[in-house]
């Protein structure tokens, strides 16, 4: 009897660990939101490569080539924050990608699209703030592992809690995302709940990685080929986090957001450095792609109007 009531204890414990188990494993990969929409590889032509990560709405509200959903933008104006994720030290980046952020002719674009209430986006975009973190997660970052890095930056008073910023987390090139950075995507936008609010973040990797996936041009007008390239797949983000934050908002038939249906064009360039570029922000001089502009039947654009 003894024997049989001890391995009854047995069989219960190990139940018991391996429901807690499983239990933690759930809770960790619920973690990251599971739908994330992807800037894709340059040279990828699948267009509906972000259809699975919207949800169906039975009856959008027709646009000019892109279709609304209900849900929120963000009003008000667009905040920026930026976790140097790895190793910057001594790289020009972190004065490339500070100068980039400003409202301009090109974020005019945005104030094309509005929520449920008629209410425009605003032509507003201020840099807000920055921090680093020094590799807490290792080299090779999960999409948990991006939301923990936002968490973090957030709950430790690094970077402040804020419903209408976006927290780009920028990776060294040393740095890789598991889920497929260069080889599935150059980068994405989300949203998760964060300190008990609803936060919008991205990922945007370094494409020194891997150039011939996610960089326009091997040499960059700011003589830095990585952080010129990524300064085109933050504002990729950053309009698509403004007019669909919660990824329910702006989006097309396919799945497309504002900046998917520009991704990779680029309009009329000049060359500084040796290099293209299409517009001056500040006293600096970028390569950005186009973004749609929800307006007389829909195009791909620099400037609005």
């Amino acid at each position: 009897m003894k024997r049989f009531i001890g391995i009854l204890l047995t069989i219960t414990m190990l139940a018991l660990v391996s429901f807690l188990g499983s239990a933690f494993s759930q809770g960790q990969s619920e973690l990251a939101n599971p739908h994330k929409i992807v800037h894709r590889l340059r040279g990828d032509q699948d267009l509906d490569k972000n259809k699975e990560a919207h949800p169906n709405n039975a009856k959008p509200q027709r646009g000019n080539g892109i279709n609304y959903h209900g849900g929120p933008v963000i009003l008000g104006g667009t905040n920026v924050y930026y976790i140097w994720y790895g190793n910057w030290s001594g790289n020009s980046a972190t004065s490339i990608l500070t100068d980039f952020a400003g409202h301009s002719p090109y974020f005019n674009i945005n104030t094309t699209y509005y929520d449920g209430a008629g209410t425009d986006v605003s032509n507003i975009v201020l840099y807000k703030g920055q921090t680093i973190d020094n590799y807490s997660h290792g080299t090779s970052l999960s999409d948990s592992a991006i939301q923990a890095v936002v968490s973090s930056a957030i709950t430790s008073g690094a970077l402040p809690k804020d419903t209408n910023g976006v927290y780009f987390v920028l990776t060294s090139a040393d740095v890789t995302a598991s889920s497929g950075f260069c080889t599935q995507y150059c980068g994405w936008h989300t949203r998760g709940t964060i300190a008990g609010s609803d936060i919008k973040y991205s990922f945007v990797g370094n494409p020194d990685r891997c150039p011939s996936a996610c960089e326009a041009q091997t040499v960059g007008p700011n003589g830095n080929a990585g952080a010129d390239g990524m300064a085109s797949i933050i504002a990729h983000e950053l309009e698509e986090a403004t007019t669909d934050p919660d990824l329910n908002a702006w989006y097309d038939v396919r799945g497309q957001e504002n900046a998917d249906k520009c991704a990779w064009t680029f309009g009329t360039t000049y060359t500084v450095n040796g290099a293209r570029a299409n517009m001056k922000l500040g006293t600096r001089d970028y390569l950005i792609q186009r973004n749609w502009v929800n307006a007389s039947g829909g195009y791909c654009s620099l400037t609005y109007p």
